[in-house]
């Protein structure tokens, strides 16, 4: 499934398409999440953070979950209280002005855009264990291309073929949690015994608390996705089990996540990591298990393909929801009635973000995975600070649900601070900083326009 566009609505009404669309259960929109979740954030992106505080990224993951958890119950209330297919963008406008809900959208654009290209890159490097020889932009192509097609196909084979790819990679995690615990028990033989995983001292954390703060970035990222259930709860029977779905979709994969990465620190030394394999391949390496690699590789690139085409179909939706709404040029709503309604003008500036995303790769190889999944990780954030301020608003809040939400604040600041601490992801922070600036200029510029649009609603 798709990370669906999030519309900042019209003029502060509810759509009534979105109130009578409830086609899904609970139990379907958490499946729907863990799918829209698990990418190569989580399966590559998880290597950078071992090697940047070592086994403690299990506590990282932890905090991330605590963190994406208080997100998404402020989120779910705010959706009870007033269910609206504009999701976070909605309420953001709602409580801050049109500014706000212009600023969500577009930034949501950004932070997928570039998960385009952190997904990118991460399947070229992915392939190049079998193609070493091959350059990282031409695999990048080729998936690029490829993903286009798949959402040329439209919604209904789009929504197949996601499907398909969700249940191969929740599998992939699923065979190295088997694998791992057989290996861990001695079911599996191996020349080195599994390490163990440290309690204490210099392997539990590798730079200490500068390193640990570093790697909250990574753990956030691999949990972005949760607010796609925000966006598509419009679609549940019953609105009210908005909640229930998030609880359900965050549990499971926090206890996959913990699992699988505690059992991977434990099984081999933290200096065998590094960001160009998947931790679980390099933890499974003195196994002797010559399927493994392969497999497991095919489907990391399954799920980062899922990941990154979801992106891709939910920005050229995304884009042209917000020109409906007047807060992108007009013509990027116009659909093709030969292309199974597709926005191409929206396609066709995705698509120029995936190509500079491609000629990045080119000229950067060596960082550009680091540089782009960090300012991706941050712009979601950006969304994630909105929702809870938005609800601080919105909501009537007792003092317990309000100290929640401020804890939810600190810990995503936490994140985003800690990449400054980090060089090899410092540049991502600063990168993020000129998205949001780019946006607030743009903002300076629409609030005549904005101005002009309120005086006529007057008017009339």
């Amino acid at each position: 499934m798709s990370k669906m566009s999030c519309s900042s609505g019209a003029a502060g009404q509810k759509s009534s398409k979105g109130k009578t669309e409830g086609d899904l259960k609970w139990w379907q929109l958490s499946l729907i999440g863990v799918g829209c979740t698990i990418g190569t954030g989580y399966f590559l992106g998880s290597s950078i953070g071992i090697e940047v505080t070592g086994a403690s990224i299990v506590f990282s993951f932890l905090l991330a979950a605590l963190g994406t958890h208080i997100v998404f119950q402020i989120l779910a209330k705010m959706i009870a209280k007033d269910p609206h297919e504009g999701s976070f963008c909605y309420y953001a406008r709602k409580a801050y002005g049109k500014w706000a809900g212009f600023s969500c959208g577009w930034n949501y654009w950004c932070s997928n855009i570039l998960v385009m290209g952190s997904q990118l890159t991460a399947l070229s490097i992915l392939s190049r264990f079998w193609f070493p020889a091959i350059p990282l932009w031409v695999f990048a192509a080729g998936y690029a291309i490829l993903s286009i097609f798949v959402v040329l196909t439209g919604t209904k084979g789009f929504d197949k073929i996601e499907d398909i790819l969700a249940i191969v990679k929740f599998a992939a995690i699923i065979m190295f949690i088997i694998l791992a615990a057989a290996a861990l028990f001695g079911f599996l033989q191996s020349d080195i015994k599994p390490s163990g995983f440290p309690l204490a001292g210099d392997q539990l954390f590798l730079d200490g608390v500068k390193g640990f703060w570093a790697s909250l970035i990574y753990a956030f990222y691999a949990y972005g996705g949760i607010e796609v259930i925000g966006i598509m709860a419009m679609r549940l029977k019953k609105k009210e089990d908005a909640q229930k779905a998030g609880t359900i979709m965050l549990l499971a994969l926090t206890i996959v996540y913990i699992l699988s990465l505690g059992l991977a620190v434990t099984l081999v030394s933290l200096d065998a990591f590094n960001e160009k394999e998947s931790p679980f391949v390099t933890a499974m390496a003195n196994y002797h298990l010559p399927f493994f690699p392969h497999v497991f590789n095919g489907a990391i690139i399954i799920a980062g393909f899922s990941t990154m085409t979801a992106s891709l179909y939910g920005v050229t939706n995304l884009l042209a929801t917000l020109a409906k709404d007047g807060d992108a040029p007009h013509f990027f709503a116009k659909t093709s009635k030969k292309l199974k309604n597709l926005p191409l003008a929206s396609l066709g500036l995705a698509t120029v973000g995936l190509l500079a995303s491609i000629i990045t790769a080119l000229l950067l190889p060596g960082k550009i995975y680091e540089y782009i999944t960090t300012a991706a990780g941050i712009l979601l954030l950006y969304n994630w600070l909105f929702i809870i301020i938005s609800a601080l608003r919105l909501l009537t809040l007792k003092v317990r649900s309000k100290l929640y939400a401020y804890l939810g604040i600190l810990l995503i600041i936490a994140a985003i601070t800690g990449t400054l601490f980090e060089k090899a992801i410092r540049p991502g922070f600063f990168v993020s900083i000129l998205f949001v600036a780019i946006i607030f200029i743009v903002c300076l510029f629409m609030k005549k326009h904005w101005k002009k649009q309120t005086s006529k609603i007057r008017y009339y």
